[in-house]
C-alpha cells in the first residue's frame, strides 16, 4: 500500500517536534544546571544564557525557513554562523530531544521490569544519593544529547556536500549517455561555487544529453540566474533540457520563469516534447510541469509524438510513473525527495519522511517495459543536513 503521509501532516509533525525539542532540551539543561554545585548566581546566569541561546538559534532557523533571504554568495564565516549554525541546531535539537526521551523511557521501563522481577520489600530509608554517580549519569545524558548535534554537523559539513556519481545502464532502443542533475536548491546552502563544481563534474562526464529536473532554487528567485548560467556551461551532444519543480512556482510567475530560461539559453519543456534525430535513429525528450503546484499535462506533452519513438519523460515528481508507463514511455526521470535527505538504514528497509510520503523515494522502478529513476539530487531543503543520502550526479547509459 502506498504511503499516505500528506505534506500538511508532515509539516505539522515537524513543527510540533521542533517546538517540543526546544522546550524539552531547555528543561533538561536547566535541571542539570540547578543540580550542580555551583553558586546560585552562576546557576541563574547559566540558565538565562542557555534559554537565550536556544531561543535565538530557533528564531534564526525559523526566520531562514519562512522569509526569503536573497543574499547571493555571503562570506564563508557569515554563512557558517548565521545560516549553518541555526540550521544544524534546528534538526540536531529534534534528534537530540527524541533520543533523550526514548532513552529516558527505556530506562524507566527497564527499572520497572527489574523491580517487578525482584519484587523487593519497600524500605522507609535508603542510602544517601551518590553525587559521583549523579554526575556520571548527567555527563552520560549530556553526551547522548550532543551526539545528534555532532552528527547533524557532519551531515551539513561533509555528507551534504560530498557527491557521488551514480551510474546505471537501462534498455532504451538506441545508445545514449544521459546525465541528470536535479534539486539544486541554489541559495544560502548551495552557492555559485558549489554549482560551478557540479557543472564541471557534469562536463567531465561528456553527456550526449543533459537533463535538469527541477527545484533550481530554495526560496528566492535571486539565485536562479546564477544557477542557470552554471548549468548552461554544460554542452551535451544532443542538448540540454529542463523542467520546473515546485520551488520555482513558489518564487516566481510562470512567465518570469520562462524568461529566465530563455535568457540563459536553457530549453524549458513545459508540457512539451522535442524529437531529436541521431545517426542511430530518433528519440524524444518530453517534460511536464510540477504535479502539485504547477499545471502538469502529460497528454499535451506527448501530443503529436509518434509512440514508436523511444521517449524520455522529465517529471520533477515521480508519481507520474504509472501514467507514463501506461503510455509506454521507456524512461521517466525524476527527483524531488532527495532520497529522504535524512534517512535511517534499518534491517527492515530504509526509513525517512520521504519513504513515508511516496512509493518512489529514490532509485530505480519498473512497470512492464517502462523504467523510472528517482535521483537523490544535489541540494537540500529546509536544512543543509544530509545523512545516508549523499548528493548524486546521475549517469544513465541507455542501450
Amino acid at each position: 500500500m502506498a504511503p499516505t503521509l500528506t505534506f500538511g501532516t508532515l509539516r505539522f509533525i515537524v513543527v510540533s517536534l521542533a517546538v517540543f525539542a526546544q522546550i524539552y532540551l531547555f528543561v533538561r539543561i536547566r535541571h542539570a544546571i540547578r543540580s550542580s554545585n555551583r553558586s546560585a548566581r552562576f546557576k541563574t546566569l547559566a540558565v538565562f544564557l542557555s534559554g537565550a541561546a536556544i531561543g535565538l538559534l530557533f528564531a534564526m532557523n525559523v526566520l531562514i525557513l519562512l522569509r526569503p533571504i536573497p543574499w547571493v554568495d555571503p562570506p564563508v564565516a557569515t554563512q557558517a554562523l548565521l545560516f549553518y549554525l541555526p540550521a544544524v541546531w534546528g534538526i540536531g535539537s529534534i534528534l537530540s530531544a527524541l533520543l533523550l526521551v526514548c532513552s529516558q523511557a527505556a530506562g524507566s521501563l527497564g527499572r520497572a521490569i527489574i523491580r517487578q522481577w525482584h519484587n523487593p520489600a519497600p524500605r522507609a530509608d535508603g542510602p544517601p544519593a551518590d553525587p559521583g554517580r549523579r554526575r556520571f549519569l548527567q555527563a552520560g545524558a549530556g553526551a547522548l544529547g550532543a551526539a545528534p548535534l555532532v552528527l547533524s554537523g557532519y551531515g551539513a559539513a561533509w555528507a551534504g556536500r560530498s557527491h557521488e556519481v551514480r551510474a546505471l545502464a537501462l534498455p532504451f532502443g538506441l545508445p545514449l549517455r544521459v546525465v541528470q542533475l536535479t534539486d539544486h536548491h541554489a541559495g544560502l546552502y548551495m552557492t555559485r561555487d558549489d554549482l560551478r563544481r557540479y557543472a564541471d563534474a557534469a562536463i567531465a562526464l561528456e553527456p550526449d544529453l543533459f537533463v535538469l529536473t527541477g527545484d533550481y532554487v530554495s526560496n528566492s528567485i535571486a539565485f536562479l540566474p546564477g544557477c542557470l548560467e552554471e548549468m548552461a556551461r554544460v554542452k551535451a551532444r544532443y542538448g540540454t533540457f529542463a523542467i520546473l519543480g515546485n520551488h520555482e512556482h513558489w518564487v516566481g510567475s510562470i512567465n518570469r520563469l520562462k524568461a529566465f530560461f530563455r535568457q540563459q539559453g536553457v530549453p524549458l519543456l513545459y508540457n512539451a516534447h522535442r524529437v531529436i534525430r541521431t545517426e542511430k535513429g530518433p528519440f524524444a525528450v518530453a517534460g511536464i510541469d510540477d504535479m502539485r503546484f504547477g499545471n502538469h499535462d502529460l497528454d499535451a506533452a506527448l501530443r503529436g509524438l509518434d509512440p514508436a519513438i523511444p521517449t524520455i519523460l522529465l517529471s520533477h515528481r515521480p508519481e507520474i510513473f504509472p501514467e507514463a508507463a501506461s503510455q509506454r514511455i521507456a524512461l521517466t526521470l525524476s527527483g524531488h525527495y532527495h532520497g529522504g535527505q535524512i534517512k535511517l538504514i534499518l534491517p527492515g528497509g530504509d526509513v525517512s519522511l520521504a519513504h513515508l510520503r511516496t512509493p518512489y523515494p529514490e532509485g530505480i522502478y519498473r512497470i512492464d517495459d517502462s523504467h523510472l529513476y528517482v535521483s537523490r539530487g544535489i541540494g537540500t531543503t529546509f536544512t543543509p543536513v544530509r545523512l545516508n543520502a549523499r548528493p548524486e550526479i546521475t549517469v544513465i547509459n541507455l542501450t
